[in-house]
């Protein structure tokens, strides 16, 4: 129904504009669509460009590839979260640089004091605005991890799908 209505209005826009012939000219960039009208005025064609908010009932994405998380690991732009147990990280292994929280515990984790986040889970306590990237075995308790942030708040909360599997394949085949 909403949808229904922006296009009504993105089709009332070139009658507002339109003083000769108008030619519409679409480009998507970075999730917003720009539409510019060349409008013919006395001078000649005046070019008119109008904002659109792109509509979707797709979320974002919040999947992570192999590539990126090795690059977010390497800026340190994000804090990697891994959700296993620690037993899992002792028997397996697990990637350089992630913080180890027991997906049980992520809830009261990410609501803890700093101080008390790092003393417990020894690495730094992601702030709401923090790029946080969630990791498993396989990718199914990142994801549930991923859920519970996103429902506390946490603003840009992905994960790794591919998970420690994934992760330790591609290692080895360096």
């Amino acid at each position: 129904m909403a949808l229904r209505k922006c296009w009504r209005i993105t089709a009332f826009v070139p009658r507002l504009l339109w003083k000769s012939p108008v030619q519409p000219e679409v480009s998507v960039t970075g999730g917003r669509s720009s539409v510019s009208y060349y409008v013919n005025t006395h001078q000649g064609f005046k070019s008119t460009e109008l904002q659109l908010r792109s509509f979707s009932s797709e979320p974002p994405s919040t999947d992570v590839t192999y590539e990126q998380l090795k690059q977010v690991l390497a800026d340190r732009k994000a804090v990697v979260i891994d959700v296993r147990e620690p037993w899992e990280l002792r028997e397996y292994g697990f990637i350089p640089g992630a913080v180890n929280v027991p997906l049980g515990q992520v809830n009261t984790a990410l609501q803890l004091d700093p101080e008390e986040f790092r003393e417990k889970f020894g690495g730094e306590m992601p702030r709401q605005t923090d790029n946080i990237v969630f990791t498993c075995l396989a990718g199914i308790r990142s994801k549930t991890a991923l859920d519970t942030a996103t429902s506390l708040g946490y603003k840009v909360v992905q994960h790794y799908p591919g998970g420690w599997q994934d992760w330790v394949k591609r290692e080895q085949n360096k």
